[in-house]
């Protein structure tokens, strides 16, 4: 960065410095033309003065005088005088020849390839003409704007020394703050001291300790995460090697059946445990917003619809749609699947027999609304904050008999699914409830340009 300013500077400065000095040149050659076109005329003026009185010596108009080639860095004045009728009164012998001028005034004159700035006067009977090469005055003002250029180019020295100094001296602090993250572990994530550094360096330093503030809470949750797992998981895999001695140790085909039963369920529950684990760790922010498909709602009810058929016919409870219009929103389709299938798996799991389960969508001025309602026993409204904790299970006293408990990730993962989709999560008691149930609807709202949030 301070290589990168340095470097503009002084282009900047070289660049101001010759167009500082092309203008003076304009500007110096200009004021050269006025002020010594007015001394031609004067001298022009004197000249025919001089030869109306008689002191100048004619010469006769016939011959012409030596045509003499001055030195390019010679700015003399040249002059000539002249009769009205054109006969030549008086001039250096060895000065250029020019003709008589047609009129009076400024003008110009090229004699010898050389071109001359000229003024002629008339007074009297004589006419006057004085002259000077046009090289001579750009020479004098090539000679007065280049004597600006050293000073320029010290000057721009100078500044690039003082702002070198400058940057070196204000970036300080972040030379010390640099030094303070490169001694860091990769376990050290608190925030920079921003109270020395300069304000401009500030919103950077804001940011990144922004940054460390989310890497802490991330760090921390999949912490937090890790360490429930792995007591998640323990339990089941010391109630599988249990249930796998007992069938090892089983001496009728009674025992061995009920302790096949008993390992299937095991097994059963610790599959799921594992899927909802990876469904979990696939909702890491991805760090990508591009444009998502559109996702039908109806057309993923009914995939849920299918594939827990077989579910809730075994358990004889009425798992349906309600929806006959596709209601579209933009996202993540699995995602959203995973989201349909966690709801209705959890209503399956607590809903008694001749329960209903009904999956319904509608369009709103607010967004796309989804939701899963049951007649079962429904959750209290002390413990449905809690619900969407990981590994929360509730007291667990409506749970079918003969189920295993869940694994209490179910609508942890609904949640971080909806949060990504951008969506508010609600339960609410069902509206048509039996007197023995309250029953629960879960409602996902999703936002009018719902879309997978990074």
């Amino acid at each position: 960065m301070r290589r990168g300013l340095l470097q503009w500077t002084l282009g900047a400065f070289s660049l101001g410095s010759v167009v500082l000095v092309m203008l003076a040149y304009v500007v110096m050659l200009d004021e050269m033309d006025e002020v010594l076109d007015d001394n031609l005329r004067q001298v022009a003026t004197a000249v025919a003065r001089q030869a109306g009185s008689g002191r100048a010596l004619e010469i006769s108009g016939e011959r012409a005088a030596p045509e003499v080639h001055v030195a390019p860095d010679d700015g003399a004045l040249v002059t000539r005088s002249w009769t009205i009728d054109g006969r030549l009164l008086a001039g250096h012998e060895d000065s250029p020849a020019f003709p008589a001028p047609a009129s009076v005034g400024p003008g110009r004159a090229i004699v010898d390839t050389s071109e001359w700035k000229t003024f002629t006067v008339e007074v009297g009977s004589v006419r006057a003409m004085a002259a000077q090469r046009t090289a001579a005055r750009r020479e004098m003002a090539v000679e007065a704007a280049s004597k600006l250029f050293i000073p320029l180019v010290a000057f721009a020295l100078v500044t690039a020394a003082l702002l070198a100094l400058a940057l070196r001296r204000g970036l300080a602090g972040l030379n010390d703050a640099t030094g303070h993250i490169a001694r860091r572990s990769a376990q050290t994530l608190e925030p920079v001291d921003t109270t020395l550094m300069p304000a401009e360096l500030q919103p950077l330093a804001g940011a990144f300790n922004a940054l460390m503030e989310r890497l802490s809470q991330a760090f921390e949750t999949q912490t937090r995460f890790v360490a429930d797992a792995a007591h998640e998981l323990r339990s089941p895999i010391t109630a599988l090697r249990l249930q796998f001695g007992l069938l090892v140790d089983a001496q009728d085909g009674d025992e061995r059946r009920e302790a096949e039963s008993d390992m299937r369920e095991a097994l059963d529950r610790m599959q799921r445990l594992v899927e909802q684990l990876l469904d979990l760790s696939r909702l890491e922010p991805t760090g990508r917003d591009e444009d998502l498909p559109t996702v039908d709602l109806l057309a993923v009810m009914r995939e849920v619809v299918v594939e827990n058929a077989r579910l809730a016919a075994g358990r004889r409870i009425d798992l349906a749609v309600r929806l006959s219009a596709p209601v579209c929103i933009r996202g993540d389709r699995h995602q959203l699947r995973v989201l349909l299938n966690n709801l209705v798996r959890n209503a399956l799991h607590y809903c008694p027999p001749l329960s209903h389960v009904i999956l319904d969508a509608d369009e709103g001025s607010d967004g796309a609304l989804l939701r899963v309602t049951d007649d079962g026993p429904g959750i209290a409204s002390s413990e449905r904050e809690r619900v969407f904790d990981r590994f929360y299970r509730g007291n667990g006293a409506h749970v079918r008999t003969g189920d295993a408990a869940g694994s209490g990730l179910g609508l942890a993962i609904v949640q971080a699914i909806a949060e990504r989709h951008g969506a508010s999560l609600s339960l609410s008691d069902t509206a048509e409830h039996r007197s023995d149930r309250t029953g629960l609807t879960v409602t996902v709202q999703f936002r009018p340009d719902a879309r997978l949030l990074s």
